[in-house]
């Protein structure tokens, strides 16, 4: 089997949902109130443990099989980066990297982001650096909910501050996240097409070899921007 062999996900759905502005401005009015579980708890709580209190942090949020933590601790030194996975057997296929040369920067934890967005939110957190890599596209137009930028947890994202960036090989899942990062900030967001010289995930060097589209976001959520944005959501 070839290894530049990925396909793009295949959708009925060709450009931004009919629902989605409807969706976002309902959970940016309605708040989410889902209990969160004990595990996450604790999975919040190790992912700061051996954090300083003073480095600035970096979320890698559904970090898969950790490359992209292990390269962002790598490239800022100076900050605690955080690469969360709801899956266990995902996260411990971090090889080639055994534990005695992974950075001492970073930490791995097992959590649901549903439960950890809002954790972080709650406990006051500020990010520097906020990354969603390859999500899953969820790309049947019934799936619309399934999205990060349409479910219930979607207004915490951008209360964390700091750059965030979601990358995809889906365009109609960038110009979503476009438009509902754009109805929780107030203002215009940008999207953009990239080549990867230095793939961050498995899933985007695929991609990149299989001659694939690339689509990026890069906004600097400023405190102004996620103040208005959380004024609206009370």
């Amino acid at each position: 089997m070839s290894y530049a062999n990925s396909r793009i996900p295949e959708s009925a759905q060709s450009g931004v949902h009919e629902q989605l502005v409807r969706r976002v401005q309902r959970h940016l009015a309605e708040p989410f109130r889902k209990p969160c579980l004990d595990y996450n708890h604790a999975a919040f709580e190790a992912s700061v443990a051996g954090w300083d209190r003073s480095a600035p942090l970096i979320l890698d949020a559904g970090c898969g099989v950790g490359h992209s933590t292990i390269q962002l601790a790598r490239a800022f030194p100076d900050h605690w980066v955080i690469g969360v996975d709801q899956s266990a057997d995902r996260l411990n296929r971090r090889k080639p990297y055994p534990d005695a040369l992974l950075p001492k920067n970073m930490v791995f934890v097992r959590a649901d982001l549903v439960d950890y967005w809002r954790l972080m939110s709650d406990a006051g957190l500020r990010l520097a650096r906020h990354y969603i890599l390859y999500p899953n596209p969820w790309p049947k137009i019934g799936h619309l909910a399934r999205r990060w930028h349409a479910h219930p947890v979607f207004p915490f994202i951008p209360r964390l501050g700091g750059v965030l960036e979601c990358r995809t090989n889906w365009r109609v899942y960038i110009e979503e996240f476009a438009c509902a990062l754009g109805l929780a900030t107030g203002r215009e967001v940008a999207w953009e097409t990239f080549e990867a010289p230095a793939p961050l995930t498995p899933f985007e060097r695929k991609y990149r070899d299989s001659g694939q589209t690339l689509f990026r976001l890069v906004c600097d959520l400023d405190a102004q921007a996620c103040a208005r944005q959380e004024d609206g959501a009370r």
